[in-house]
């Protein structure tokens, strides 16, 4: 009878791998964090031969700062109403490829293409495509569905609109994956029983599928809001935070005040600021997912 060879808890080879990655998550992550929030109390300036230190005063101007309120109000609206739409858009798409044929699987792969993608070669082409004189508006000038080209990035409330569409398509590849993921692992066997029972379709998603699903929403909605709340590629491409800065994310605006206005302190600060916003939001949300799955 032949044993199966088992890690030993003194296993030199695996404390080497830990300190490895220890290592490694304090390089790149402890350490930069660090780094960002000891330079947000001072007024750090590349033009300036030295910098200060000013203590809480960075923090205090945040107070005041209209930019960083109407930044963080649209990043907060877009988050949630993105987060939203990709999970519900990637329930039902879940939902329709969950067969095991050959053009099934094949649709899969093209319903995650634009998670794959970068998210600059994406924002490039919705960019054209949502141009004055773009594929959109000519296809719905030649249904008679407008009567003139629509602006969709030249109008605030419009680009808005545009940059969720644009966000939540990217996204949705992501959240189709892992709720397919979470479908796949539901016992066959409860719907067996529940159509014997007769169980429609619809009673079948919600005492089945939906309540099964739990845990996998939990990790999707929790990754998305992260996502969105950093989001800062498709929308520097996109509009670059216009017209009229009514586009511009917080991380945007971080970009803005060190390579723009040379404000490294102030910028160090303001990315403090959404380090602590995006983590308190991710812990509230994932906290009462789990509470969700037990109850269900």
């Amino acid at each position: 009878m032949t044993t199966r060879a088992r890690p030993r808890r003194g296993d030199p080879a695996l404390g080497a791998i830990a300190v490895v990655a220890l290592g490694l998550y304090a390089l790149f992550i402890l350490v930069p964090v660090i780094m960002s929030a000891w330079k947000s109390l001072t007024d750090e300036n590349p033009l300036l031969a030295q910098s200060r230190f000013v203590g809480i005063a960075n923090y205090t101007e945040m107070t005041h700062d209209s930019a960083l309120a109407a930044s963080l109000t649209f990043t907060l609206i877009l988050a949630g109403a993105v987060t939203l739409v990709a999970n519900a858009a990637g329930i039902g798409f879940a939902t329709l490829l969950n067969k095991s044929s050959l053009s099934f699987r094949m649709m899969r792969t093209v319903a995650f293409l634009p998670q794959v993608l970068s998210g600059v070669i994406v924002a490039f082409v919705w960019r054209y495509i949502l141009a004055q004189d773009g594929i959109l508006n000519s296809v719905l000038l030649s249904l008679g569905i407008i009567g003139k080209p629509v602006t969709w990035l030249g109008t605030p409330h419009l680009a808005m609109f545009s940059v969720g569409l644009v966000a939540a398509w990217v996204l949705t590849g992501f959240t189709t994956v892992v709720h397919l993921a979470a479908l796949q692992s539901i016992p066959v066997e409860l719907y067996q029983a529940a159509m014997v029972d007769g169980a429609g379709r619809w009673k079948r998603f919600r005492h089945i599928t939906f309540p099964m699903l739990a845990p996998g929403t939990t990790i999707s909605v929790t990754i998305s809001l992260i996502t969105m709340l950093k989001l800062y590629d498709i929308i520097a491409v996109l509009t670059s935070g216009g017209p009229a800065d009514s586009t511009q994310s917080t991380a945007l605006y971080i970009i803005q005040l060190a390579f723009t206005d040379d404000r490294y302190g102030y910028a160090s600060a303001v990315a403090m600021l959404l380090l602590v916003v995006s983590a308190g939001i991710a812990l509230t949300v994932t906290s009462l997912l789990r509470r969700r799955e037990v109850e269900l």
